[in-house]
Order: C-alpha cells, then structure tokens, then sequence
C-alpha cells in the first residue's frame, strides 16, 4: 500500500508519465507485487546451492535425467502454487482498495499467461546460473546478493523500467530481468507489442537455458562439494 501511494504521488506530480496514469501506475504496483512469488524476484527457490554443500549433487549429476529439465519442472510446480497463494490475493486486494485496470479482451488475458509463464522460464534460468556457481565457489552468498540487487533494479520491482532515462533506461529494458516484471505488466496493461514482448522473453529463455546447458556440463567436470 506504501508503494502504491507513492507511485500515485509520483504520477499526479507528473501525469502522462511514461504514457502511464495513475490507475496504471497503481496496477503495476499490485501486478509486480504479485509477481514476487511465482518470479521469486528475491532469488532462491532451487536447492542446487545446498546439494551442493551436502554433497547430494553428485547424485544429481550422474543421474540420467537432465539436472537443468528436472530442476525446471519442480520449479515450475512451485511458481504454480505460488501463483495462487502468493499472486492473487494482494492483486485482488489493490483491486478492492485502489481499483486497477484489468485486460479488456480475451486475447490480452491470453498473451499475459503466456508472458507471465515465460518470464517465470527467464527467472528459473537466472537462479539455475547463479546456484550452479556454488561448484566453483564454496560460499556463494556474495553472488547472490548481487544477482539479488540486479534483479530488484532491473526487473521494475522498484520501478517501472519505462521511467528510467536515456541509455539506463534503454538497457535496462534490454536485458533480461526486465523479462520478469517489466514486460508481463506492460503486456497486462496492453502497453506492450505483444510479439515483440514475447519474443523478447522467448529469446532471453532460450539463450540462458542453453547457457545453463552448457554450465551443467562444466559442473560435471569440476564440483566442489563440502559434504563428502
């Protein structure tokens, strides 16, 4: 409710900001917020970093099922129910208290899922990098206080990318947090050319992953492993 405020603040100084309003600005604050959860913009999520530690990823790697798919899969499972429990309810309580604006067509409901799932896909993508550092590294918190900080800013958790000026604004849209908030709220918001959005996120999706792949072999040579 704080941030909503501000951001209300922030547009009645400056109406039209960003080709945003104020009923904009007000459900990109509950859309983001909801996004937490599923997003976990906030980092974590996997368990590779602990297996690792405990020595259990070495039965990870030798397994035949992809350690990058498997790991894919839970996640997804866990955004799933978080999108429920942690997604729904404080949109429908910025609905009730401040009233947002919600999609007018089925088609824009449509393109939202399918955004909101790829940007779950990017964000997977991202955590699975950073967990996979803990094979090289033996404490790998600095690492991901950094991607923590990347994230919050890049994204548009703080806000909304489409305010940032000149060339920070330019690259912080053209990287890949801005797959996670900025681009499924703009899509939401019918801000957004909605092939453009998607294939910025389906590009973004595909390059991690197969950076991940690639990481994975990697890690299959070279574990450090505190456990055993």
């Amino acid at each position: 409710m704080l941030r909503a405020y501000v951001l209300i603040a922030l547009w009645e100084a400056r109406p039209g900001l960003a080709g945003y309003d104020v009923t904009d600005a007000i459900t990109f604050c509950f859309l983001t917020q909801g996004f937490i959860g599923p997003m976990q913009v906030f980092g974590g999520g996997l368990e590779l970093s602990q297996r690792v530690r405990t020595g259990d990823i070495a039965l990870d790697l030798v397994r035949p099922a992809s350690l990058q798919m498997w790991s894919l899969a839970d996640d997804l499972g866990r955004a799933a129910f978080l999108f429920l429990a942690r997604s729904i309810p404080p949109t429908l309580a910025g609905a009730a208290l401040f009233g947002i604006r919600w999609p007018s067509s089925a088609g824009t409901w449509a393109a939202f899922a399918v955004s909101m799932a790829l940007g779950i896909v990017v964000s997977f993508a991202l955590r699975y990098l950073i967990a996979l550092a803990s094979c090289w590294i033996v404490d790998d918190r600095g690492v991901q206080s950094l991607a923590l900080a990347m994230t919050t800013f890049f994204s548009g958790m703080v806000l909304p990318l489409v305010i940032f000026p000149g060339w920070l604004g330019e690259l912080a849209r053209a990287l890949p947090w801005a797959a996670l908030v900025q681009v499924p709220a703009d899509v939401f918001l019918g801000k957004a050319d909605v092939a453009a959005a998607l294939g910025f996120q389906v590009l973004w999706a595909a390059a991690i992953l197969a950076l991940g792949a690639l990481v994975t072999r990697a890690a299959r040579k070279k574990v450090v492993i505190q456990g055993g």
